[in-house]
């Protein structure tokens, strides 16, 4: 009895799941709808071809870093990321769910004309 109430359990639980990732809305879901770029830029950053103009430009306004979260070159990076950011038109997202998919503590969403309608 107890292995077929853990057993229901179980792909109760799974089918939940699945239909919360089939529901994700937002910029945080799978596949990155939003073209993000992480913030600060990172050496370890793996660069799309067809990579969004605003994180092209903020690439270019701030050289990507190696230092790890916490230290004082990664916070001046992530402030002066965070700053060109704005500056291109781009939004600032903060990632409090962090996944393999978004390892990033923050985010930049890229400005878009879809904004505009």
């Amino acid at each position: 009895m107890r292995v077929l109430i853990l057993l229901v359990s179980s792909i109760f639980l799974c089918s939940l799941a699945t239909l919360v990732q089939a529901s994700c809305k937002g910029c945080l879901c799978v596949g990155d709808p939003c073209r993000l770029c992480s913030l600060p830029p990172m050496t370890t950053d793996k660069i799309v071809e067809d990579e969004p103009e605003t994180c092209k430009k903020i690439r270019e306004q701030v050289a990507p870093i190696s230092s790890p979260p916490g230290t004082n070159e990664y916070f001046a990076s992530l402030d002066k990321s965070t700053m060109a950011c704005i500056k291109n038109g781009g939004d600032v997202i903060k990632n409090s769910r962090r996944s393999e998919a978004f390892p990033a503590r923050v985010y930049c969403k890229p400005y878009t004309n879809e904004k505009l309608k």
